[in-house]
């Protein structure tokens, strides 16, 4: 009996040791978690670009280099359309408004239709929709060049309407209403449907500035 007050501290300091342990893993799975959670997605590369050479809405030579060191996000439309294309350049023009000063991040429009869409169309479309031509490019060049890189590169689709099945003389195409994000080394990263059947604009574009965002400041 003399011995159990010497052994009672003893027991009380183990007791405390494992409350410790316990609270010590307790906090680093907790770490874990918070991590895991915050935890930006990877990425996939989808694939490269191959190189181009195509014309912008100023009448300039534009070519792949020009975009390196930049991320991008791209589209596909022509001018005379009266459905989709106003809004998805709408929708550009509020990523051009939503994109940070600081960011080196580019805009490009392609044209599926080449033989109307010339720079000074060009020009006068992005006009109204008060494109930044430091920011926003739009571009024009051959029909096969176009074609190549839309659909071999950048996984965008535009499909003539014969005439015998135009509804209107503005329906010429039916093409892609998805955005793609390119990265600084020239490889797709992203996709993202702008319409649609349960496609929210408001959902999509915090998820596409955040997409461009990441890949802005990955290694």
């Amino acid at each position: 009996m003399a011995d159990v007050p010497q052994q009672l501290p003893r027991t009380l300091w183990v007791g405390l040791l494992l409350v410790l342990v316990v609270l010590c893993l307790a906090y680093a799975l907790s770490l874990m978690e918070l991590s895991r959670v915050h935890q930006k997605p990877v990425l996939p590369v989808i694939g490269p670009v191959a190189a181009f050479t195509l014309t912008n809405q100023d009448g300039q030579v534009t070519t792949l280099a020009d975009l390196s060191n930049h991320v991008w996000v791209a589209d596909i439309i022509f001018t005379r359309c009266a459905g989709s294309c106003p809004i998805m350049s709408g929708q550009m023009k509020s990523l051009q408004e939503a994109l940070p000063p600081a960011s080196r991040a580019k805009l490009v429009t392609l044209t599926t239709d080449p033989d109307f869409d010339t720079p000074p169309v060009l020009r006068k479309y992005g006009e109204r929709f008060d494109a930044d031509s430091n920011r926003w490019m739009f571009l024009t060049g051959a029909k096969l060049d176009l074609a190549i890189l839309a659909a071999n590169s950048l996984k965008l689709t535009a499909v003539p309407i014969k005439p015998e099945d135009q509804k209107n003389p503005a329906d010429l195409f039916v093409h892609s209403t998805i955005f793609v994000i390119v990265d600084k080394q020239a490889r797709l990263r992203g996709t993202f449907e702008t319409e649609g059947d349960g496609v929210d604009w408001t959902n999509v574009q915090p998820r596409i500035l955040a997409t461009v965002n990441q890949l802005e400041h990955e290694k």
